[in-house]
């Protein structure tokens, strides 16, 4: 691959992105900080709802469950979705692994597996009895046809090639998986709305860790007034603008978006600067610990970044919650301020990339973005911070501040031009 080429996703980026997998090595990691570093360090991590995975885990959410009676949980596909044409003689079946539910075919179809977004195959529930239909696999009878994948050769764990034929392995392909996730009961309300942000951090290479947060972003609200009562209403609990823009009361010019500074601005106002700060930093958090999870895992490689969108929801004690991180933030437009805002955040993504290599790397702010983390923390001070006691260290992060990229991107690279110059 040539010097200069550049590719939007890292190799295994779904470590991070997909809901099961997310959960699992941030618990790994959570387990690693406090055998390494203690309980407090590694209650920095306790950012995500507790989360099961289905139907591998049933039997630990069944407990869990029990332990709680009452409360209410949502359910999630993650990727594993089965699209075909079911033959009528057809049984669904689990087999135990970790690929969960199946489906035996009798004759042959055309299957493909896909992955679920902008909030379709949710629903909360508060009953056992409520998810048993799926817990059956009457979910799969529901799915539609598209085309057949790729075949593709499996090795068994001695090392030599499996010996099944093809039509053995058309005829068990895996039904969609999901996650129990505690629903977050008590979320913070704007105008009786329930609402999540969506922020974007640019990761340049996991080793080290190189990576950057944009100052602009936006909260997604919902279009009805929060309620516990109606659990089925997907416009009261689903803030997805795909999901919103379909409900009656939707208006397309208001939308249901604030830019992050005015949701910043209406904290500070609430609850003053300090608590805001503090609200902030913790997100800060939840962005760093996230990727540190995936650091050992993750296949990198110079040519790859990844512009990962960060869906965090915020509770009635100004607490964040880490909902989900999508790989392909969608970059569709809902209003002229969201197009400005997507546009500016690619043309910053694609200067921060710098396939002319015009930066020197030294760089701390780019545009809209700001280096967060560069295998260590980025202070907003100039030269090399002190770590030693962290007292007076702020980290380089302006989530929700004034966005003043064009006058910062126009400094800057008069300033690289002239530095060239000089050196020639």
């Amino acid at each position: 691959m040539d010097e200069h080429v550049r590719i939007s996703h890292f190799r295994n980026h779904y470590e991070l992105t997909r809901k099961n997998y997310m959960v699992k090595n941030l618990k790994r990691f959570r387990k690693q900080l406090e055998r390494e570093a203690g309980k407090l360090e590694a209650a920095k991590c306790d950012f995500f709802p507790k989360t099961f995975e289905m139907p591998c885990e049933y039997h630990l959410f069944v407990e869990e469950f029990r332990k709680n009676p009452g409360i209410t949980w949502i359910m999630k596909p993650f990727g594993q979705h089965l699209t075909g044409k079911a033959h009528r003689h057809s049984s669904i079946y689990w087999d135990g692994s970790r690929e969960g539910w199946r489906i035996r075919f009798q004759a042959g179809s055309f299957t493909q597996l896909v992955a679920r977004s902008q909030g379709k195959g949710i629903f909360l529930f508060r009953r056992l009895k409520d998810i048993m239909d799926w817990r059956k696999g009457t979910a799969g009878k529901k799915l539609t046809g598209l085309e057949a994948p790729p075949a593709r050769n499996t090795v068994n764990p001695s090392g030599s090639h499996d010996s099944r034929s093809s039509d053995d392995q058309k005829d068990e392909i895996p039904v969609e998986n999901y996650v129990a996730q505690r629903y977050i009961e008590n979320p913070y309300l704007i105008g009786g709305r329930k609402f999540d942000l969506r922020v974007y951090v640019l990761v340049m290479s996991y080793i080290p860790l190189r990576a950057w947060l944009y100052r602009d972003g936006f909260a997604r609200f919902s279009n009805t007034r929060f309620t516990l009562s109606s659990i089925d209403d997907q416009y009261v609990h689903l803030t997805n603008v795909a999901v919103q823009k379909t409900s009656p009361d939707y208006h397309p010019k208001k939308g249901c978006k604030w830019m992050l500074q005015r949701f910043r601005q209406y904290l500070a106002s609430k609850h003053g600067p300090e608590a805001v700060e503090a609200l902030f930093s913790d997100m800060d958090n939840i962005f760093v610990r996230s990727l540190q999870s995936v650091q050992k895992v993750i296949i990198s490689d110079k040519h790859c970044f990844e512009l990962y969108g960060y869906d965090i929801l915020i509770d009635q004690n100004l607490k964040p919650w880490l909902l989900e991180v999508n790989a392909s933030p969608s970059l569709t437009a809902s209003s002229q301020e969201d197009y400005e805002l997507k546009t500016c955040l690619l043309e910053d993504t694609l200067h921060v990339v710098d396939m002319e290599a015009r930066l020197t790397g030294r760089e701390k702010r780019v545009g809209g973005f700001d280096l967060m983390w560069n295998d260590g923390p980025v202070s907003r001070e100039e030269g090399t911070p002190d770590l030693s006691g962290m007292g007076n260290f702020v980290t380089n992060t302006h989530l929700g501040c004034i966005n003043d990229r064009s006058n910062q991107l126009r400094q800057l690279f008069r300033s690289l031009q002239s530095q060239k110059k000089a050196s020639s």
